[in-house]
């Protein structure tokens, strides 16, 4: 984001316009403003347009976010902000609506080798393909500070450059761990290189390729939109029975970083919505995982969840009472004028005065009777409806 701006910068200054960035991170509101009064100067002096870049616009508050609005929409500044986070949830709706959001896709495993293999051969570091040398000539701080040349297996950077899920920063930062980490070692391997000869070298495999990055290629962030996406992921995948994707999801959020507790409380929520009545021992299993989960935590209460999501996925489902409860609401929230009172047979009668204004009376007490008891518990304006049937929306 941050490159597509400069390119934009240098784009921006042969046509005479201006170019400025901000950070969310270290710039204030004054900053914004003092920007802002220098913009309509140059354009009421100057005809001269402004282009405004704040990076992690993010970290804006939602205040501070519309001080940008009649500016924007004057046409005072051209406003581009920069945000990893997903702009639905972060941006203000009205400087949202003003704005064109472009969205920028990960990259592909293509464009990530050929990224990489810029990276190595700038770095003087050799390729090994299928027994045979791809390498590079070009020499670099790490074949010039080593004794030894330093060869990466063509698998490793293909290995890499998958791993790395589409981020060039990650990628190119787990090579240089991995470079640096084997010249460190400094241990040397004797390796056939061309045809009838060999030499000794620093070798770097796909074992050290996945050691070097450990979990940091699996993407996920507890506090932003990947959050969302995986416990979405996990809640539907149970929904539909699919008891492989609702472990791979769980594991991603897990592997992620994610406090188990919050998937167990998710699960909670899950055995009641999506289960019910259709197997009641769901939110018994659904709380015992949490009650788990609290006790040992990570990483062993990881098998509780996983135990618990294959379970829900095999369960079957069933909506009765949570859709019942939905009509329930939306009755009320439909109903106009003030709520019908409360029976007078239904309400308790602690004192005589009580007992003396109707409270009570009539009231059939339903396990003193054999037979069933025909006796109304609705409001008289309610009187026989079924919430349990579908309603007209």
């Amino acid at each position: 984001q941050t490159t597509l701006a400069h390119i934009i910068a240098n784009s921006s200054k042969k046509n005479g316009t201006r170019f400025v960035t901000l950070s969310a991170t270290s710039a204030k509101t004054n900053d914004v403003r003092d920007v802002i009064s220098q913009a309509q100067n140059e354009k009421r002096l100057f005809k001269r347009k402004t282009i405004l870049f704040i990076d992690e616009i993010h970290r804006f508050n939602k205040s501070q976010q519309d001080t940008f609005l009649p500016h924007v929409e004057c046409g005072t500044v051209t406003l581009i902000g920069a945000t990893t986070e997903n702009p639905s949830f972060q941006v203000n709706a009205a400087l949202l609506s003003r704005c064109r959001v472009i969205v920028l896709e990960k990259l592909s495993v293509e464009a990530m080798e050929a990224i990489l293999m810029r990276a190595v051969r700038s770095l003087g570091v050799q390729v090994l393909g299928q027994g045979n040398q791809h390498g590079s000539s070009a020499t670099g701080s790490s074949s010039e500070s080593s004794e030894f040349p330093v060869y990466i297996e063509e698998k490793a950077l293909n290995t890499l450059a998958y791993l790395c899920d589409g981020d060039a920063r990650t990628g190119l930062n787990g090579l240089q761990l991995v470079v640096q980490a084997r010249l460190a070692v400094g241990k040397t391997t004797p390796l056939n290189i061309t045809k009838g000869g060999s030499a000794d070298g620093i070798l770097i495999t796909e074992e050290h390729v996945k050691e070097g990055l450990q979990r940091s290629h699996i993407l996920y962030d507890r506090a932003g939109e990947e959050h969302y996406n995986c416990i979405s992921a996990l809640h539907k995948s149970m929904r539909g029975s699919d008891e492989n994707a609702s472990l791979y999801w769980l594991a991603r959020m897990l592997e992620g970083g994610e406090d188990p507790l919050y998937v167990a409380r998710r699960l909670v929520r899950f055995a009641s919505e999506d289960i019910g009545l259709a197997d009641p021992l769901a939110l018994t299993q659904a709380v015992a995982a949490y009650q788990g989960c609290h006790f040992i935590g990570m990483p062993e209460c990881e098998v509780i969840l996983a135990q618990c999501v294959v379970y829900f996925a095999r369960a079957p489902k069933s909506i009765e009472v949570y859709k019942a409860y939905g009509n329930v609401k939306e009755c009320l929230r439909m109903h106009t004028g003030p709520l019908p009172p409360v029976p007078l047979h239904l309400r308790n009668a602690p004192t005589r005065l009580m007992k003396n204004l109707g409270y009570g009376k009539g009231y059939k007490y339903n396990p003193m009777y054999k037979e069933p008891v025909e006796q109304d518990y609705l409001p008289e304006e309610l009187k026989g409806t079924d919430f349990f049937k579908e309603r007209k929306t």
